[in-house]
């Protein structure tokens, strides 16, 4: 794999505010660059009330900036960027998920 742009693959719980102060627990999945700039790719963890029947996950994609030496998750508002960041985010779980499979072959 060419690991060009992944910075840090599945691990750790995000907790965000959201516009009401209301705390949402993230499944990190993905952090990558795209263009030079960073981002996070994160997957909303459902409680049981709100928990989808659907088979397919959800993802939520933010820019990372740092400010005061802190990184801040910045929401995409354009969206033909937030398409290539996703298309991008898309083609790196391929080949981690290729990488994956090659080296399980491989065991």
């Amino acid at each position: 794999m060419k690991d060009r742009n992944i910075i840090d693959q599945i691990g750790e719980d995000v907790v965000l505010l959201d516009e009401d102060g209301k705390e949402n627990t993230f499944e990190h999945i993905l952090t990558f660059m795209y263009e030079g700039k960073k981002y996070v790719a994160l997957s909303p963890i459902a409680d049981e009330e709100s928990a989808m029947d659907d088979d397919e996950a959800e993802v939520v994609l933010f820019q990372i900036t740092s400010e005061n030496g802190e990184d801040t998750y910045v929401s995409i508002d354009n969206e033909v960027l937030l398409d290539e960041v996703f298309a991008e985010f898309l083609d790196l779980m391929d080949e981690i998920n290729e990488e994956e499979d090659k080296n399980g072959e491989n065991e």
